[in-house]
């Protein structure tokens, strides 16, 4: 029985390929993750489109209301502008620049008195027009008020009403500016602490991640991505670990493969090579044509390994989309027997299908399936003494194959071994019947491609059985 090497061995192929790829490949270069430049980043980015949101939805707004906060301040402060008018009437109109002295004392804001042509370039129009009518006109700004003083030339002037516009308040900061302050510092500061939090895995994934890349790059092909701290990355992660498993599968298939078949090349090879000496060596028209039957036969042998080698690591490397389509299951299993059943000489084949319902469709891939069959049959050809029984069924849904033979079976501890590729339970009864231990893998992947399953059991002949299962239905 081959197949494997001894284990020392294996691992002596595995380090030497590694030590190959370390040499060949060039080192991955990269510094580590910089936590804090990965958060200022953040920060900054983050909290600048906050802000700037913050900014243009407050600038919309305000616009968006600046006639209700003018009518708002209007009626805020009428009774404050009729008190101060009132106060006026009372004094001569030759002493109300006196008068308007002593009140501006008693605010907090400005009070003064202006010509009315002088506001034609201050005011806008609309507010020009609300000031000839009697109404208080305001500023650009919603922060001066005018108020005409009767039908005279005189303008009341009440603002501005802002602190920090006002000289002797303008050591204090204005209370929206201070709380504008406080919330833009608090906000700041909770967010940085939140983000913060966030951003530690996201670093450590990233870290783990690029250490993984790192190892892989340098040809340690076991090296797997620990589970992710943070959600965003574990689909990043998960992805990573089945393409590292995906490729060490693909390189120790591409090492088994290059050893398997260097070591079954040797065999026809060398029969070739002495067939070659032979010839040179005879005149007998009978003996010159039996080596050319034998190197015919090796360059066969060579042909089919290499075609079989190619199928089996089409199937390793990347699984073919399968095309299913119904077939009437009994017909097309009766007609995929007969088409090989000269193979097997005089061994007596029977197809049982009694344990089928009638009429049944199955699906399958029409070009797949058959290979799988077929790989079955001739393997059932090489051991059965007499007979083989081809035999299917339905069960919960599934359709199982049986091909039965009455050879000499396989022993339990070697049915799951025998779907390995290049594996040999019997060497030299092999060299007689021919193969390469690649049928079998092949099988097994065609029914993988179906959902299902190759297995090997006892026969009730007494040889081996071996199933094909996989869903009737797809």
């Amino acid at each position: 029985m081959t197949g494997t090497e001894p284990g020392d061995g294996h691992e002596k192929s595995q380090g030497l390929v590694r030590s190959l790829f370390r040499v060949s490949l060039p080192r991955w270069r990269g510094g580590r993750y910089s936590l804090s430049k990965l958060f200022f980043n953040f920060y900054l980015l983050a909290m600048g489109s906050f802000v700037a949101i913050a900014f243009t939805a407050d600038f919309v707004i305000s616009t968006a209301q600046r006639g209700i906060t003018d009518d708002y301040a209007r009626r805020f402060m009428r009774g404050t502008i009729t008190l101060i008018e009132d106060e006026l009437y009372r004094t001569p109109r030759n002493a109300w620049p006196k008068k308007i002295k002593e009140l501006d004392e008693k605010f907090s804001y400005r009070l003064g008195i202006v010509e009315r042509i002088s506001l034609d370039s201050t005011v806008t129009p609309a507010q020009v027009a609300k000031l000839d009518a009697g109404d208080i006109a305001i500023d650009h700004d919603g922060d001066v008020m005018y108020h005409r003083l009767g039908t005279s030339s005189k303008v009341l002037v009440v603002g501005p009403l802002a602190a920090n516009r006002n000289p002797e308040l303008a050591d204090r900061l204005p209370l929206d500016l201070r709380l504008r302050l406080l919330t833009w510092s608090l906000t700041g500061v909770i967010f940085g602490i939140a983000l913060w939090f966030w951003v530690r895995p996201v670093w450590r994934d990233l870290e783990t991640l690029r250490q993984t890349a790192r190892d892989l790059g340098d040809g340690d092909f076991e090296a797997r991505s620990p589970a992710a701290r943070s959600q965003l990355f574990a689909p990043l992660s998960d992805t990573m670990n089945s393409m590292a498993e995906r490729v060490q599968q693909l390189l120790a298939t591409h090492r088994e493969l290059s050893s398997a078949i260097s070591h079954e090349l040797r065999t026809p090879i060398a029969r070739m090579r002495f067939a070659l000496e032979m010839l040179s060596g005879t005149d007998e028209r009978a003996e010159r044509e039996r080596l050319w039957a034998m190197m015919e036969a090796d360059l066969d042998e060579l042909d089919h390994l290499i075609d079989t080698s190619l199928t089996y690591a089409r199937f390793e490397r990347e699984a073919p989309e399968p095309h299913f389509s119904s077939v009437r299951f009994a017909e097309w299993l009766s007609d995929e027997v007969d088409a090989v059943r000269l193979l097997g000489r005089d061994l007596a084949i029977t197809v049982d299908t009694a344990k089928l319902p009638e009429n049944l469709n199955v699906d399958l891939d029409r070009k797949a399936m058959p290979y799988a069959l077929r790989n079955l049959l001739r393997n059932a050809f090489k051991y059965a003494s007499k007979q083989i029984v081809v035999s299917s069924e339905l069960r919960d849904g599934h359709i199982l194959v049986h091909v039965d033979d009455d050879g000499i079976g396989i022993p339990p501890e070697n049915r799951e071994h025998v779907f390995s590729a290049f594996t040999r339970l019997d060497r030299s009864r092999d060299r007689a019947t021919g193969g390469y231990g690649l049928g079998l893998a092949i099988t097994r992947r065609v029914l993988e491609l179906h959902g299902g399953t190759a297995t090997a059991d006892a026969a009730p002949l007494g040889g081996a059985r071996f199933t094909l299962e996989w869903k009737a239905q797809q």
